[in-house]
């Protein structure tokens, strides 16, 4: 491998006496300061052709230090240069002879053109203790006619201020394949757990040749001040392509123990002689500054490492919610794959820390079912943690952290868990609004798994003597290409004031078809004469020990994105007619509808049709629709309850109940008959009868269409 550096070289270049050279002009590459090539020194073959020492590196060994250095020959004669005649040699400037060797790949490269160079690198073991600027590179020819067979051209030494190291700003070049390649450190991040540093390097590699180069399987490493190496783990460079003028950004991830001090680190990049079982120096590059990470702002996005990959996260707000005698603390995170390839998603946890003082635990959860981020896609993640509802504070920092354990010890279960800051996330302004969603307007979840829109249809207020019962329809659309189970739901219903009444709510126990409707009843009771006006109804998926809530036996202990709805006004019109009264999702019409006295039995006959909306599935429970007949003598008055859930059931050829339950369908002369001796010998006193329709729920109830009629005479 043959490199340039990026940077200027203050070379003093050591010749031997009787051989007069000057260090040579920096050569800014394709006029650009981005990267500048500088030779370390050149030593005369013939008046027009000459070695040039171009770079030289030490790299520690298991058995000591290799060095490695790479000349330059360059004939600019009219014939043929022989390498074979020519020779370079390593030793040290106190004199110390050290074996040179020519890597394989340049073992055949004996003949060097007219008007043309050679690349030749050689490598040798030197001492523990030798350092870079203790060596020197001996140039010979070979002459039979000296008592030992050479003869010496010259020596370049290697400058006592000379770095092979391209600074934190700077560019270097390496050759890959004799196409030239720009190496340039980007960025560099470091957090930090109880045991390691946890460093991640971006390296940035331009082609700027005229071909198509795939990067060699490098070896690249921390190298500290004290000079020891520590393995980066490369994300996404095998076998990777880069085509000429085209950019391509490597993640170098990687562990250092925490004794080690953070200071003056360097990427050394190798690359591995497979015939010789050794690791030769390719570059080295002083690390920048670490890219500070704390103080992340809301709506910016931030990356951090692990042994996986980089992610980048995002904080789209921070949420203060209801919580029964409480308040939730609930921050909505972006977690995103920018790369490439598919990364699993990292075990995370977080805390809030409030005024710098206040540590407040919170729970992780993750909504959308998915287990891992391929290239270019976003999971939607969630921090929730509980405060008492009394507790004010002005600032706000949210810690992200990863979770690493460990395996169990042979013959043991105990396992180990490192906890990692990866970022932190803070903000002085007041905490995010819940989300309004308008009148007429619906809420979309794009969670995979879970995709589904929700609108509130309608509001009932139901009453009795004491108290009121506050209700919503909430309805769900799946937007699911499967049939799915509608999301469990936490709801509070919120006044302009902030007083806050939890609800409870009725969950679809049926699975939702794709396109198909759910309805989700929601209620809370309200003090009788508390004013419902201006009501919103805030909505949050419920969590259950950091998961989403499943199953019926699943009880939440917090909920996540929330949702604030702005509820529409009440219809209290009562209609005077009972066709098509609405019972969403059902509807029934009433007509033909008589009354009669026969052998002491007051009979009520009608004829009626009840429908429902298609897809769509509900939970009726606590639901009833209220027949009630009123004399309007005041002398008769009964009431018959038809439960919803019997709605649906299809009785088959039995009509045993055919009078008793309302069904699906069209039915006529429905009749309901009650003995009464003395009613009879009222007829006189009997005015016109009013039959109204009630929704009763949870025995409170709500007058929806009344219908008079006179008595004996069936209607229309």
């Amino acid at each position: 491998m043959k490199i340039k550096f990026g940077y200027k070289y203050a070379a003093t270049i050591a010749l031997s006496a009787t051989m007069a050279f000057g260090a040579i002009t920096p050569v800014w590459a394709d006029g650009s300061p981005a990267a500048v090539t500088m030779a370390i020194g050149k030593v005369p073959i013939t008046n027009s052709s000459y070695f040039e020492l171009k770079q030289i590196h030490v790299l520690p060994d298991q058995s000591g230090k290799i060095a490695t250095f790479t000349i330059t020959i360059h004939n600019e004669g009219s014939s043929e240069l022989q390498f074979i005649d020519y020779w370079a040699r390593l030793k040290s400037k106190s004199g110390n002879q050290f074996s040179a060797r020519l890597l394989p790949a340049d073992k055949d490269k004996n003949r060097v053109a007219p008007g043309s160079t050679t690349d030749l690198t050689f490598y040798a073991t030197v001492n523990p203790s030798t350092n870079l600027q203790d060596l020197v590179v001996q140039f010979i020819k070979w002459d039979f006619s000296q008592t030992n067979f050479e003869r010496v051209l010259g020596e370049v030494a290697v400058p006592e201020n000379y770095t092979d190291v391209v600074p934190s700003e700077g560019t270097g070049t390496i050759s890959i394949g004799g196409v030239e390649v720009r190496a340039s450190i980007k960025k560099f991040v470091s957090n930090k757990n109880e045991k390691y540093h946890v460093p991640t390097v971006y390296l940035t590699l331009e082609n700027v040749g005229s071909h198509a180069v795939t990067v060699p399987a490098y070896l690249f490493s921390i190298r500290t001040q004290d000079g020891l190496l520590y393995p980066l783990e490369a994300k996404g460079v095998k076998d990777l392509k880069i085509n000429p003028k085209e950019s391509k950004e490597i993640q170098l991830s990687g562990s250092i123990p925490v004794a080690v001090a953070a200071d003056a680190w360097q990427l050394a990049i190798a690359d591995t002689i497979a015939d010789l079982k050794l690791n030769v120096a390719v570059a080295n590059f002083q690390l920048p500054a670490v890219s500070s990470q704390e103080g992340g702002s809301i709506g910016k996005e931030y990356s951090f490492t692990n042994k996986s990959g980089v992610y980048t996260a995002q904080l789209g707000g921070l949420h203060r919610l209801p919580w029964e005698d409480q308040d939730l603390l609930t921050a909505d995170l972006v977690l995103s794959n920018k790369g490439d390839e598919s990364l699993p998603i990292p075990k995370l946890s977080g805390y809030f820390l409030l005024d710098d003082a206040v540590k407040i635990d919170a729970k992780l959860i993750q909504t959308a079912k998915v287990i891992g981020l391929g290239a270019g896609t976003s999971v939607n993640l969630q921090l929730a943690g509980k405060l008492p509802y009394t507790y004010e504070f002005s600032h706000v920092k949210l810690v992200l952290q990863e979770n690493e354990g460990d395996e169990p010890a042979t013959g043991t279960e105990t396992t180990s868990t490192t906890t990692t800051d990866v970022l932190e996330f803070s903000t002085q302004a007041e905490l995010q609004a819940v989300p309004l969603i308008g009148l007429g307007e619906s809420y979309s979840s794009t969670d995979v798994g879970r995709k589904a829109k929700y609108a509130v249809r309608s509001v009932s207020t139901y009453e009795d003597k004491t108290s009121i019962m506050y209700s919503a329809m909430v309805e769900v659309t799946n937007l699911e290409k499967r049939f799915t189970n509608a999301t469990k739901l936490v709801a509070n219903f919120r006044s302009p004031d902030g007083t806050v009444f939890p609800a409870s709510v009725a969950e679809v126990k049926n699975k939702i078809s794709p396109s198909g409707k759910g309805l989700l009843n929601v209620w809370a009771p309200v003090p009788k004469g508390f004013s419902t006006e201006n009501m919103n109804l805030l909505l949050g998926e419920a969590v259950t020990e950091g998961k989403l809530s499943e199953g019926d036996k699943a009880v939440a202990d917090s909920y996540v994105n929330p949702v604030a709805y702005t509820l529409p006004a009440e219809i209290t019109k009562v209609a005077d007619t009972l066709t098509n009264v609405d019972l969403f999702p059902y509807t029934i019409s009433i007509n033909k509808i008589g009354t009669s006295i026969e052998d002491k039995v007051f009979t009520l006959k009608f004829n009626y049709e009840l429908t429902k909306e298609k897809l769509t599935e509900i939970n009726t429970e606590g639901h009833n629709l209220l027949l009630v007949f009123e004399d309007g003598g005041g002398i008769k008055r009964f009431e018959r309850r038809f439960d919803f859930k019997d709605f649906d059931v299809f009785n088959g050829e039995s009509t045993g109940d055919e009078d008793t339950k309302m069904r699906l369908g069209k039915r006529e002369n429905f009749k309901i008959s009650i003995p009464d001796e003395g009613l009879i010998f009222n007829t006189k006193f009997l005015q016109k009868y009013t039959l109204s329709v009630y929704d009763e729920f949870q025995g409170q109830r709500k007058l929806v269409a009344s219908q008079k009629a006179d008595w004996f005479i069936t209607t229309d």
